[in-house]
């Protein structure tokens, strides 16, 4: 049946051209740790756009300070000019959780949802890409993030 077919090759099209991927993180130090997990899938449209979703997971801990949880989900588009440059733009909304020491000295903990929208640039080669990105929506007083300005790495399977 040449309907059945078609949709067998479309659907296989379709997984030909998603990606996987993602990052993980670790920072510890000085009475901190910090670990995240945030996997992806981006939909290769042609050799030059890309669109996907991610999700992120975070739990930090600062001994007789705070501990924190944070929970979200980002949409990313990227666009390659030419085949080392990538320009990326991604909304990320995040769910963050802090508790305070109870002897902290400002022990009112934290539940708050935060937006991010970063633009990026980045160098890449092969399923690596490596660059800067900025968060426009930058809040120093609410993001977990002590700078707009970050460094990222992306791989893609």
């Amino acid at each position: 049946n040449t309907i059945t077919t078609n949709a067998q090759e479309s659907h296989e099209s379709f997984w030909n051209n998603v990606r996987f991927g993602g990052g993980l993180g670790l920072s510890f130090g000085n009475n901190f740790f910090s670990g995240t997990i945030a996997p992806s899938a981006i939909y290769e449209f042609n050799n030059q756009f890309a669109a996907g979703i991610g999700l992120n997971a975070t739990y930090a801990k600062q001994r007789n300070l705070f501990k924190s949880t944070i929970l979200g989900a980002s949409v990313i588009s990227l666009f390659n000019p030419i085949e080392e440059l990538q320009l990326s733009a991604e909304f990320e909304e995040l769910n963050v959780n802090r508790n305070f020491d109870e002897n902290f000295v400002s022990n009112v903990d934290d539940n708050y949802w935060y937006p991010s929208l970063f633009l990026g640039v980045g160098y890449r080669t092969g399923n690596f890409t490596a660059g800067i990105r900025y968060d426009v929506l930058y809040d120093r007083d609410k993001s977990i993030f002590a700078d707009p300005w970050m460094p990222f790495f992306r791989v893609y399977f």
